[in-house]
């Protein structure tokens, strides 16, 4: 009996933070006056190089960094962003949003233990420094994969979410 309290105690949080979070749609960001786009990096811990499993730290970085790359050039084939200059970050740390009318930058990223991808993206207006529009921290998770496999997944997932929230500036040229 006391199974069937916590399990459906459990289903009845999933579905109303479900609905809750199915309200709560994020505002489009127009890209109308956008020319230059800047992708952030994805800063995934080093320092959990042991906990996901690999031999070295390099080896870990590598991930991260091949991750990365698939990520931004999954980003920058985004239709709402054809016909604009888009940057992606080298590595961590990266500051070359400079001068670009868009920073799309990550937060609050983790990958635990059971490779689930935990982020938030933030649009921000490079001009006025203001947030444009957000993506509220989510969690990814593809099971059927290895770790550096899900990963890609799960960012690929993450660039359908960015693709939703972009919307096609009408400017001439940026059709």
């Amino acid at each position: 009996m006391k199974r069937l309290a916590v399990i459906s105690l459990l289903l009845f949080g999933l579905a109303l933070s479900s609905s809750v979070a199915a309200k709560e749609k994020p505002k489009p960001v127009d890209l109308k006056d956008v020319k230059n786009v800047y992708i952030g990096w994805v800063d995934i811990n080093p320092a959990d190089w042991r906990k996901q499993g690999y031999n070295t730290k390099e080896e870990w970085l590598d991930v991260i960094a091949n991750a990365n790359g698939h990520f931004q050039d999954a980003c920058k084939a985004l239709a709402a962003l054809k016909g604009r200059t888009v940057i992606g970050a080298k590595e961590t740390g990266d500051a070359g949003a400079a001068g670009n009318d868009l920073y799309i930058k990550f937060s609050d990223v983790q990958y635990d233990r059971k490779y689930r991808l935990h982020i938030a993206v933030h649009f921000i207006d490079q001009k006025t420094n203001a947030e444009l529009g957000s993506i509220p921290l989510e969690r990814y998770h593809n099971h059927f994969c290895t770790l550096s496999g899900c990963m890609s997944s799960e960012l690929d997932q993450v660039t359908g979410k960015i693709g939703h929230q972009l919307v096609r500036g009408t400017a001439t040229g940026m059709q």
